[in-house]
């Protein structure tokens, strides 16, 4: 493997006596990883059902949710994946989390979260409590994590399409938890990325390096006092690792490194990854205080910026006529849905957030927003929580999101997919002849999407722009 000549000379002079492995592991074929996805199945039914097409799984050590998988196989094309059971992901990536470790009820903030590899970790951990906002800054890759967040089931999650400075306004000392994994120069992606070693110099390392100093300047704005900030990186360059927490350190002397860790290629099974766990310390949140001029004692999220333009949701169409359809009138729609459609418990669980004022209209689309955020005006938002679907003439019609984030138990109906893959093209089918209306499909026991049935068939709900051909 061609790698970039000032790359080589300095990873000689970084490993010295180890350089030799360093650089014959760039002959040897990468591994391949995996994550169950808690939301949806457990680790024990993932693993028998994968084997059932011949793939094995191993844990990856570092990661309670990841396990390896055979270079042949092709889990990213099963009816499973497109179900959300798992997802697939470098496996040194998810260590992040790990070191993360993220706790049901928390505020959680993935500040570079495209494509949603570590999102849906979180979202994972976070088992639907507490909130996480997963920020991606460009627009086409907002758009990619949104709809990952939607294929694992999230019901706590926002997306959204800002700027590092713009979500510091909004949200000081706001987060228990602030995941930065940094835009980088991706030496660690060397072996599997061919873009990779075509774009790196050592000139981008720099320009990095700025770049992640000004992300996270911004991050720590947005951390409570006791709070955890994870950094990391899918790189080996001292400056954009070690160099960055040391720098880190001495700007922002409240925080505490707490562990550091660098994944190498040829010592562990994994791309090279780094990552560092840090501690903002309570205690010293007064001096910070008077240093930065933040308010570090903001507990909760206020309402500030209703003044400005109404938030959206990618390019969708403005608010819905409120002359053709009332806030009660949609509201009635949605409850006359959850009541007929899913379970009793299920439905008081809806019934009650949207009670508390949850439920709020993007575009032609309802949402119920997560407990933890009271507003998401004056932002650029690609999912507002969890997409409950659109008023049609004086009708509810409910969202892929909403059947994704559904478990079998919680829909009244459901069918069970004997071939999976028709359903995946679009093609109608059969289901017995005693069901009528909506009716939540899965197979091997995860949601999949709706379909609606009349007379012993199934007229398929799953989006266009997922179909398989």
């Amino acid at each position: 493997m061609e790698l970039p000549q000032d790359f080589k000379e300095r990873m000689k002079s970084q490993l010295g006596e180890s350089y030799g492995d360093f650089l014959a592991c760039f002959e040897k074929e990468r591994v391949y990883g995996l994550r169950y996805n808690p939301l949806k199945i457990e680790k024990e039914k993932l693993a028998s059902l994968l084997a059932a097409y011949h793939i094995s799984l191993e844990p990856v050590g570092w990661a309670q949710e990841g396990f390896y998988y055979p270079s042949d196989a092709q889990p990213g094309k099963l009816p499973l994946h497109e179900a959300g059971a798992y997802y697939i992901q470098e496996p040194s990536a998810m260590r992040v989390v790990e070191l993360l470790d993220p706790r049901p009820g928390e505020k959680v903030l993935d500040l570079c979260a495209a494509p949603g590899g570590k999102s849906t970790q979180i979202a994972g951990r976070l088992r639907g409590r507490g909130l996480l906002v997963s920020n991606e800054i460009v627009p086409e890759r907002a758009k990619i994590l949104s709809r990952n967040m939607e294929r694992i089931g999230a019901v706590n999650a926002v997306v959204l399409n800002e700027t590092p400075e713009r979500l510091a306004e909004r949200f000081p000392a706001f987060f228990d938890r602030i995941a930065v994994d940094a835009p980088c120069s991706g030496e660690g992606m060397f072996r599997k990325d061919i873009e990779a070693r075509g774009e790196w110099s050592s000139a981008q390392v720099e320009i990095c390096a700025k770049r992640q100093r000004d992300i996270l300047s911004q991050a720590v704005k947005m951390l409570r006092p006791g709070g955890i900030l994870v950094y990391s990186t899918c790189t080996f360059a001292p400056m954009e690792n070690e160099d960055m927490i040391n720098w880190l350190l001495k700007e922002y002397p409240q925080f505490t490194l707490e562990q550091s860790e660098q994944i190498w290629p040829h010592l562990q099974r994994g791309e090279g990854h780094f990552a560092a766990r840090l501690c903002m310390d309570a205690d010293r949140s007064a001096a910070y205080e008077r240093i930065s001029g933040i308010d570090t004692t903001a507990q909760s999220y206020t309402d500030a910026g209703r003044s400005v333009s109404k938030s959206r949701i990618g390019r969708s169409k403005e608010r819905i006529d409120k002359k053709k359809y009332s806030t009660r009138e949609m509201q009635q729609a949605v409850e006359e849905f959850c009541r007929e459609t899913l379970s009793q418990e299920r439905y008081e669980q809806i019934e009650a957030q949207m009670k508390a004022g949850s439920l709020e209209l993007f575009g032609d689309q309802l949402y119920l927003k997560p407990a933890g955020i009271s507003s998401l005006d004056g932002l650029k938002v690609q999912r507002a929580g969890l997409q409950m679907g659109c008023c049609k003439k004086n009708r509810f019609e409910p969202s892929h999101a909403m059947a994704m984030a559904l478990h079998p138990k919680e829909a009244r109906q459901v069918l069970e997919l004997e071939e999976p893959e028709r359903y995946l093209r679009g093609e109608t089918v059969s289901c017995p002849s005693y069901q009528k209306g909506w009716v939540l499909v899965t197979v091997s026991g995860c949601s999949l999407g709706w379909g609606k049935a009349v007379q012993g068939t199934l007229k398929n709900h799953y989006p266009k722009g997922l179909r398989r051909m």
